[in-house]
C-alpha cells in the first residue's frame, strides 16, 4: 500500500488503519461518532494527501479545461476555485473534482485518490489542444483543518488574513513558516475551515505547528469513517457511491455545474444537454429514515407496495441527527423533497422521506 507522510503518525496514535484508494490510511482513532462531533463542534485534522493533483499550465491550458470539464472555467478568476466534473463519452462521469486558477494560464486540478491514475490518463489522451500537464500527486500533501475553531488555530500560524478567503477561494503564503502553502476555503464537511496543500518535506513541520496551536481547543485527528459521515450530513457526493463511469451530472444533481456555454464543447455535451432537456430516468436523492434503521449502500428502494424504485448509493445513522440518512438513485416521480419511499433492510420494509440536504443545518 502508499503511504502519506503522515502514516507513520497515524499508526502511533494508535488509528485504525485499512487500505483506502490503495493507500494506508486512518479510519477512526476514537471512535467515529465522537471524531464526528468533534469536527462539528470544535476542530479536526483529516490527512488527505492521498488525493491527486495536476497541474495545467500555458496558453491552451483553459482551452483543455472547458474542453474535459463540466463546468464553465472561463468564469473563473485567479484565487477562485470551482467544483466540476469529466464527463465521460457515455454519459456518466470519470471523477468529480476542483479546479483552482492558480496563476494566469495555470491552474490546478484535483482528483479522487482512488482515480489518480484513470483521471491521468484521460486527460493526456483528451489533450488535443497542447496543454502542459504534470501529474504532482506524489510531491504534494495535503490535510484539512475542519470545524468552527479552525480559523482560530490556524490563524495563530500564518500571516495569512484567514477571515478574507471567502468560500471557495484561496491564497499561498507562509504557513508554521513554511513557504507556497496553498491555503484553500472549500470544505468537504459543512463545518467551515481549510485545507492546506504543500510539499511533503514541510509535513511534520506543519502537522506538529497545527497540533501545538490547538491544544486549547481540543484539536484532535479524524479519521476517514468520520470524513464520509460527514460530508453525508451535508449532502455532498462520493465517487464510488453516488457518482461514477455509469450515472450522469444530470441525474445526479449536478446540474448546477454542467454549462453549456457558448464555444464550450466538452465531451458528451450533446447527450447531456438532451438529458437536460428531455428529462432522465433516474434521479438523486436524499432521504431520512422514519422507522429505526441504517440503510446502506445498494440496499433496495421500493414504493408502499414493494416495488423496486432505486437503490441506496450512501446511507449511515447520522451521529448529529441520531436518524438514519442517506442518498439514491429512485424514478424521478419519487425524487421530490416530501415523497414516502421504502428502504428495504433485511427483509422489513423502513419507512423513509424524500428530503432537500443537507441534513445537518
Amino acid at each position: 500500500m502508499k503511504t502519506t507522510p503522515f502514516t507513520d503518525v497515524h499508526i502511533a496514535q494508535g488509528a485504525k488503519m485499512h487500505e483506502f484508494a490503495g493507500f494506508n490510511m486512518p479510519i477512526e482513532y476514537t471512535g467515529i461518532i465522537d471524531e464526528h462531533m468533534t469536527v462539528v463542534n470544535g476542530v479536526g485534522v483529516f490527512d488527505v494527501s492521498h488525493m491527486g493533483e495536476f497541474w495545467v499550465k500555458g496558453p491552451n491550458a483553459l482551452a483543455f479545461i472547458q474542453s474535459i470539464t463540466s463546468n464553465d472555467a472561463s468564469v473563473l478568476p485567479i484565487g477562485k476555485a470551482q467544483y466540476t466534473c469529466f464527463p465521460n463519452d457515455k454519459g456518466g462521469i470519470v471523477d468529480d473534482l476542483l479546479v483552482y486558477h492558480y496563476e494566469p494560464e495555470k491552474y490546478l486540478l484535483v482528483v479522487n485518490a482512488g482515480n489518480i491514475a484513470k483521471d491521468w490518463d484521460w486527460c493526456v489522451s483528451h489533450n488535443t489542444v497542447g496543454a502542459e500537464l504534470e501529474n504532482s500527486s506524489d510531491r504534494t500533501a495535503q490535510l484539512a483543518i475542519q470545524g468552527p475553531k479552525a480559523v482560530e488555530v490556524l490563524q495563530r500560524l500564518t500571516p495569512v488574513d484567514l477571515s478574507s478567503i471567502p468560500y471557495y477561494s484561496f491564497v499561498t503564503g507562509e504557513f508554521a513558516g513554511c513557504k507556497n502553502v496553498i491555503i484553500s476555503n472549500t470544505g468537504y464537511t459543512g463545518a467551515g475551515g481549510f485545507e492546506l496543500y504543500f510539499y511533503p518535506d514541510d509535513a511534520m513541520t506543519i502537522w506538529n505547528a497545527i497540533f501545538e496551536a490547538g491544544k486549547p481547543e481540543g484539536i484532535k485527528p479524524i479519521g476517514l469513517g468520520a470524513r464520509d459521515t460527514l460530508r453525508l450530513e451535508m449532502g455532498f457526493c462520493l465517487y464510488g457511491n453516488d457518482l461514477d463511469d455509469t450515472t450522469s451530472p444530470i441525474e445526479a444533481g449536478l446540474g448546477w455545474i454542467t454549462k453549456f456555454a457558448e464555444g464550450k464543447n466538452f465531451t458528451n455535451r450533446a447527450e447531456l444537454e438532451r438529458q437536460k432537456k428531455e428529462g432522465v430516468t433516474r434521479k438523486l436523492c436524499a432521504f431520512e429514515l422514519v422507522d429505526k434503521g441504517i440503510p446502506r449502500h445498494e440496499y433496495e428502494i421500493v414504493d408502499a407496495e414493494d416495488n423496486v424504485i432505486g437503490v441506496v448509493t450512501s446511507g449511515t445513522m447520522s451521529p448529529a441527527l441520531k436518524k438514519g440518512i442517506g442518498m439514491g438513485y429512485v424514478k424521478p416521480e419519487y425524487a421530490k423533497a416530501g415523497t414516502e419511499i421504502f428502504i428495504k433492510v433485511r427483509n422489513r420494509n423502513l419507512k423513509a422521506q424524500v428530503v432537500r440536504p443537507p441534513f445537518r443545518k
